[in-house]
């Protein structure tokens, strides 16, 4: 660490060693030799999102999360650009992900008194907590 003075002020400069990365990997599009840092390569993400939204999204699930959620969610994130439960504990975290806190599936509505801003991580920590998606004692049949 060296120290620089500039008009009567010392300033100390500090190396900052960052973590690396992850190695990327191949694509997961049968065939595509590019590497990425999620599933899909940019070129084959969308088109796998585009199958996935025709073929195994489950039509209800669609109606239920059309164009009106849209701008529900949208206006809602506009309103709240902060994760709520990290702003509970004093972070400020962008919204990235609006929360049914009584899914559809369970009779909630899209009111804004059963909507919630969170961040990735606090949403897919509730969603597993609520067991929706990644039911924790599912049982396997061989």
């Amino acid at each position: 660490m060296g120290a620089t003075s500039c008009g009567g002020f010392s300033f100390a400069r500090m190396e900052v060693n960052t973590m690396p990365k992850q190695p990327r990997r191949p694509c997961g599009f049968s065939g595509c030799p590019n590497l990425t840092d999620g599933r899909f390569c940019e070129a084959h993400a969308k088109q796998e999102n585009r199958r996935y939204e025709r073929y195994q999204r489950d039509p209800a699930t669609k109606r239920r999360y059309g164009r009106a959620w849209q701008r529900i969610r949208d206006r809602y994130a506009a309103a709240h650009p902060f994760c709520e439960e990290c702003y509970k504990r004093g972070i400020l975290t962008p919204t990235e992900e609006i929360h049914h806190i009584k899914p559809l599936a369970h009779g909630g509505t899209h009111a804004e008194d059963n909507l919630m801003a969170l961040c990735k991580p606090c949403h897919s920590r509730i969603t597993v907590e609520m067991g929706d998606r990644w039911p924790q004692n599912k049982e396997y049949t061989y």
